[in-house]
């Protein structure tokens, strides 16, 4: 048994892949039974920065499972947690069953519990099990953040998500076989050289990381690896499975010498067990000889030939792919990241059948309005250290730390829909011991303006730490950099784009080119022009964008409010019918009966009460 209890470790006895929160008074603080809870910041950002190292978290609590999903929700953090196990039954058992279920080790789990009968118990059900009391946490957090490998996409979580549906179809059958039958396994196997090739960091990764379906366990090195994969004698293959769970990718490979009819290489990564994958492999190349060394999860033998399981050509493969229907019943899951007037679209677009994520602007405590989706700010968010976050939240009233956690890099969005105006709005300033760009404000250079005038304005509209004594020191530590460039917009485009999963396809809105008579916004349309020039012309040249054409619908004085940014009601709900049609991507959305209940009684609303919900809305 192995625990951590010293704050000075210099590293995990072994690496952590999972991470098993207990909630009350661990994750957060208070008991959820009891009443209110407070988040504590710092576990929720430590899930996210470990989340994007490949870490997967879980939760082993003893609470009533819906009020504790509830808070994860309103936390935003419940998509980053799978096979949560919320229930008042003995922990140790629990993650017992929890191990095998996500098919990992023991030592390669961190629970985390205030109580230390928990983490007693834990122990002796589960061997080896890593375990800390959430007060080591600071001592502890450093090196978790650097475990792992960089994970942007959340690939790791989403093949544990994949796994975790498996699971629940699996609970449902008698018979393993009827299941197996039902899961429409499907493999397809590339061979010779010229195939593999492209997958040689994927192979050797399969070769030296896994165990349990490791039959041969004949690590490799780099350079070695190469000159195998050069050998005529070798016939060598990688394997990919699909069930209608979802496609679990490369997952094996193997390497077969052609002389003496033996493998040298035969190993599966464990995110396939108990599918026959390994087995059907062996009878396909037909049951060579294999020296098997250490123990595996799964035994072969020289007889069975898995009939649940169907191979298919790459081509084969493609075209299905290609060709597979949408599940009818899934509900697309959307992100809005743009101004707090796309809330307005969001009644209107659920009278469809989505889910929308909202991801706009707000207000810090300092009573300052942050916007958090200018790319400038999007990308200090993605690369910048945490501790350089940090300084930057204290030391500038307009920021916080929240604006560097956006909703945005949470996985689990089938689309994100992005209003970049304030890419077209805000103006950069450079920091001039770093360089770093900070966006703020727009249409004014915030350091040629009077120190004691500028604090006025800002008094008047109640922000606070925005006075004259930091507007001189900001003077001092900045230079106005200007608007952002359109080139440098289209960098940042493209930089976005590759932050997605390739999936999930990014649909951007355009910005209105209405005239504003009497606007302190001097040359906004101008500037509109400029940069919906730009958007599109990315978008024309880059796969899986599409555009909203806000033009189309936005086209006179009439059509907007205060200024060419906020529009007129009614034109959200055009602009959340095309958004529908570019979601759909060729189909058509199914319309949900009680969005459509929701939208009309909005509609219906009396003018005062609508006039208060729109400017709640801008």
């Amino acid at each position: 048994m192995t625990t951590i209890s010293a704050p000075s470790a210099p590293a995990f006895p072994q690496p952590v892949k999972l991470l098993i929160w207990d909630l009350d008074d661990t994750f957060w603080r208070g008991t959820l039974s009891e009443g209110a809870v407070e988040a504590l910041e710092e576990n929720l950002q430590l899930v996210r920065d470990t989340a994007a190292r490949g870490i997967v978290h879980t939760i082993v609590s003893k609470n009533d499972f819906a009020p504790a999903e509830a808070k994860l929700q309103e936390l935003g953090i419940r998509d980053l947690f799978v096979f949560p196990q919320i229930s008042w039954q003995p922990k140790g058992p629990i993650i017992k069953q929890l191990l095998e279920q996500m098919q990992l080790r023991a030592p390669n789990a961190l629970f985390l519990d205030d109580n230390p009968i928990n983490l007693a118990e834990a122990q002796y059900y589960n061997p080896g099990l890593q375990t800390a009391d959430p007060r080591e946490l600071p001592q502890l957090a450093p090196l978790l953040r650097a475990s792992g490998k960089p994970d942007p996409t959340f690939s790791r979580l989403e093949q544990y998500r994949l796994l975790e549906r498996q699971q629940q179809a699996r609970t449902q059958y008698d018979d393993n076989l009827a299941f197996l039958r039902d899961a429409q396994v499907r493999v397809e196997l590339r061979e010779g050289k010229d195939a593999v090739w492209p997958d040689f960091k994927r192979i050797e990764e399969l070769i030296n990381r896994s165990n349990q379906l490791n039959y041969t366990k004949k690590r490799v090195v780099l350079q070695e690896l190469e000159a195998r994969l050069e050998a005529t004698r070798l016939r060598w293959g990688t394997v990919r499975v699909r069930d209608r769970f979802g496609d679990y990718g490369l997952v094996g490979v193997y390497a077969l010498n052609t002389f003496t009819n033996e493998l040298e290489q035969f190993t599966f990564s464990c995110r396939i067990l108990h599918l026959g994958v390994e087995q059907f492999i062996y009878a396909h190349l037909d049951f060579p000889k294999l020296q098997v060394q250490g123990d595996v999860a799964t035994e072969l033998n020289q007889t069975e030939i898995p009939d649940w399981i169907q191979l298919e050509t790459p081509a084969e493969a493609a075209t299905k792919a290609a060709a597979a229907p949408t599940d009818p019943t899934k509900r697309l899951r959307i992100l809005l990241k743009g101004g707090c007037d796309l809330g307005q679209l969001t009644p209107y677009l659920q009278t469809y059948q989505v889910e929308v994520v909202e991801d706009f602007n707000y207000v810090n405590d300092n009573q300052v309005p942050v916007h958090t989706e200018h790319t400038e700010l999007l990308r200090l968010s993605r690369t910048l250290p945490p501790e350089e976050q940090q300084r930057l939240a204290a030391r500038l009233p307009f920021l916080d730390a929240e604006a560097f956690r956006p909703r945005l890099w949470q996985p689990g969005y089938d689309a994100l829909v992005y209003s970049p105006l304030m890419d077209y709005t805000q103006d950069l300033y450079r920091e001039n011991a770093t360089g770093l760009l900070i966006p703020f404000g727009g249409y004014h250079d915030l350091t040629q303006a009077d120190p004691a005038e500028q604090a006025q304005h800002y008094a008047r509209r109640k922000f606070r730490g925005m006075d004259e004594a930091f507007l001189r020191r900001f003077r001092q530590e900045y230079t106005y950099a200007g608007p952002l460039t359109p080139a440098r917009f289209q960098e940042n485009l493209a930089w976005l784009r590759q932050q997605l999963p390739a999936t999930v396809p990014l649909i951007l809105l355009t910005g209105a080119e209405v005239e504003v008579p009497g606007s302190a916004e001097v040359g906004a349309v101008a500037r509109h022009q400029q940069m919906n020039a730009a958007l599109l012309d990315f978008a024309a040249r880059t796969p899986n964008v599409a555009v909203v054409d806000v033009r189309d619908i936005v086209r006179t004085r009439a059509d907007v409010t205060n200024n060419l940014r906020h529009y007129q009601r009614p034109l959200y709900k055009a602009l959340a019918d095309q958004l529908a049609v570019e979601l759909a991507q060729g189909g058509a959305l199914k319309r949900s009966t009680l969005g459509q209940v929701r939208a009309v009684l909005l509609d219906a609303l009396p003018k005062p009460v609508r006039k208060v919900w729109d400017r709640l809305t801008q």
